[in-house]
């Protein structure tokens, strides 16, 4: 199997492939791809990939609508760099509050004269801001990370509040009961001193952050967003910024104009820059993706179900098709006219596509597969 380094990849990862293995950066015809930032629009993407895996949480460098059409299944690493990201956030609480940036800025820019201290003395009331305890915080997204910063906050004294319409059985078990979860958004605005941002980013989440949502915060709110910088419109917030409608803006996804901006602190997207978080997302990319070629279990996918079975044969059919109906039957004929007995079969679907894995007494040609229509992609483990 063939592995192509698009980035960098911790080496506590990569030693976990085993001897079958060939992994670099100029590899060709590649099984599949390990990506941290890198782009990936812009690859040609080879007939022989079968999977990607990006070691952090968000997918927007990878093209996944064209990977699906292609039978290519894109992973992630979710929670992975969760607890990077949340010790970002709170740094990010505080820097929202006390005029750190700023501070450090003035004093760096003083000249050594004898009287230094008495100059930082007078001059440090310009920098005041307020302590996050006893404020209300609301946490917009409750994933992996959402939930660790919410609970964090909670311990620092915070009032918080969370909404995630979408927020998972997991994670509604691991948020605190300290934590208000709110199903209206704009009571959340509303209440708020300091919002912080843990969406994904898609066409439905993509400038959630817009004039009307800044129509609807609290007067001098401070907005925090660690998580992707295409979910803020970025002119609707400067004018924010400077009709004191956010009194602070922190992110890890600046801009130019941001950088240069009063009240914006920009960091050079540090939120999972930390060795353990990259060793913990290149250990579960790589897991993934040799459960997944060597296998063909499938989990923490953003294009697939989630289909993960011991393997009760040594041959393993997987089929990527379309999510209609009379697939199973069909596919159970085509194996059954080639006089081949299944062991063990088991299907899910995601939206329009669908996943099964059949397990067999015996060898399975690829071709006999593909007859049955609305197929994408077919693979057959353990020939």
């Amino acid at each position: 199997m063939k592995v192509r380094l698009a980035n960098r990849i911790d080496e506590n990862g990569l030693k976990l492939f085993g001897e079958t293995y060939e992994y670099g950066e100029d590899l060709k015809d590649e099984d599949a791809i390990l990506v941290r930032s890198a782009s990936l629009h812009d690859y040609d993407l080879p007939e022989s990939l079968l999977a990607i895996a990006r070691a952090g949480a968000g997918v927007n460098n990878i093209p996944i609508d064209k990977c699906t059409e292609k039978g290519i299944v894109v992973f992630n690493t979710p929670g992975a760099n969760a607890n990077a990201v949340k010790e970002l956030a709170l740094c990010s609480l505080y820097m929202a509050s006390r005029d750190i940036k700023g501070g450090i800025s003035w004093e760096e820019s003083l000249e050594d004269t004898p009287d230094f201290s008495k100059v930082i003395e007078k001059g440090k009331s310009s920098f005041v801001g307020p302590e996050i305890s006893g404020k209300k915080l609301g946490v917009i997204g409750l994933g992996a990370i959402g939930v660790l910063v919410a609970n964090a906050a909670v311990k620092e004294g915070m009032e918080v509040y969370g909404y995630d319409p979408y927020i998972s059985v997991n994670s509604a078990w691991a948020l605190s009961k300290w934590v208000k979860h709110v199903t209206n958004l704009n009571e959340l605005l509303g209440d708020c001193d300091y919002i912080t941002l843990h969406l994904p980013c898609n066409e439905k989440t993509k400038n959630t952050v817009n004039r009307e949502f800044l129509g609807s915060v609290k007067k001098g709110v401070r907005l925090i967003n660690l998580a992707r910088g295409e979910l803020v419109d970025e002119e609707a917030l400067i004018d924010a910024l400077n009709d004191g409608t956010v009194a602070r803006y922190v992110t890890d996804f600046g801009s130019y104009r941001l950088a240069h901006s009063d009240n914006v602190v920009c960091f050079p997207h540090l939120g999972a820059s930390t060795p353990e978080s990259e060793e913990n997302c290149a250990v579960m990319a790589v897991r993934e993706l040799t459960d997944y070629l060597e296998n063909g279990n499938i989990s923490n996918s953003v294009n697939l179900p989630a289909v993960s079975e011991p393997r009760t044969t040594a041959h393993r059919i997987c089929v990527i098709h379309k999510n209609v109906p009379n697939m199973l039957a069909q596919l159970t004929t085509i194996i059954g006219k080639n006089h081949i007995n299944i062991e063990n079969m088991v299907n899910k679907a995601k939206g329009d596509i669908a996943y099964t894995m059949i397990d067999t007494d015996s060898i399975v040609d690829e071709k006999a597969i593909y007859e049955v229509d609305n197929i994408i992609r077919v693979r057959v483990i353990g020939q």
